[in-house]
């Protein structure tokens, strides 16, 4: 089902696209159209999360015939795939080196959503550019600063503080220039599920940004998990990124 939503996306923003599958869904004939853009929704399966489908659009988006806006609905942050947290500070960065920039380059979080149910929301803008500049980017450089968010929604919001502050017991020892966020939404912006997680990203000195997430498990699979030992493993992560 995530696989077919995926392609309705690609149907949206593109024009003249001829998609076939045939009954039993093992074959796929597909003939690209124009990528076209514009303002759209999509409603994207809550089997994977919309990291799944705005990888490729962030791919796509600077190349379109208008500025694409979309509205991504969805699971804005699981174990799969990368969140929309981590794509909004690594991403956009990146693709900012390109010369892909403005005011209007953009992934906003409207309201998270949490496996299995999902319930978020998301809005992402890219303006338009035919060519891209050309980049030599080899040297990572040392790490300068850590960020990060914590996030919980229909959990108590001390969870996210908890995260924080096992987290920041491992990471100040290397460094002092750390802060995470708490970001506890409620009410219609927590989605439909609940759970927390944290998002974890190193900056160097030449602009190299290294990220590291985790999620709870979803509501009802798997064992109950410490969100002690969620931030604590999370900061595990981001320095096994740092080391490799």
């Amino acid at each position: 089902d995530f696989e077919a939503s995926f392609i309705r996306l690609i149907d949206k923003v593109t024009n003249g696209s001829r998609i076939e599958i045939n009954q039993t869904g093992t074959t796929l004939y597909y003939q690209p159209g124009l990528l076209y853009g514009g303002s759209l929704e999509h409603d994207c399966s809550p089997s994977r999360g919309i990291g799944y489908y705005l990888e490729s659009l962030l791919c796509l988006a600077p190349f379109m015939k208008h500025p694409l806006k979309i509205v991504l609905r969805g699971v804005t942050n699981d174990q799969v795939d990368p969140s929309v947290d981590v794509l909004k500070a690594t991403a956009l960065p990146l693709l900012k080196k390109f010369g892909i920039d403005g005011e209007s380059l953009d992934i906003k979080i409207n309201r998270r959503g949490m496996p299995p149910k999902g319930g978020g929301e998301i809005l992402f803008s890219c303006p338009v550019r035919k060519v891209l500049q050309p980049v030599q980017f080899t040297d990572p450089g040392k790490i300068k600063r850590i960020r990060g968010t914590a996030y919980s929604v229909r959990v108590s919001p001390q969870m996210a503080n908890r995260m924080v502050e096992s987290a920041r017991g491992i990471l100040n020892k290397f460094l002092p220039d750390i802060y995470i966020y708490t970001d506890h939404m409620k009410g219609a912006s927590s989605g439909k599920s609940p759970g927390f997680g944290m998002c974890l990203t190193a900056e160097t000195i030449n602009g190299t940004i290294l990220s590291a997430e985790l999620a709870s498990n979803p509501q009802g699979q798997g064992a109950a998990v410490l969100p002690e030992e969620l931030g604590q493993n999370c900061a595990k992560l981001l320095l096994e990124e740092v080391y490799r």
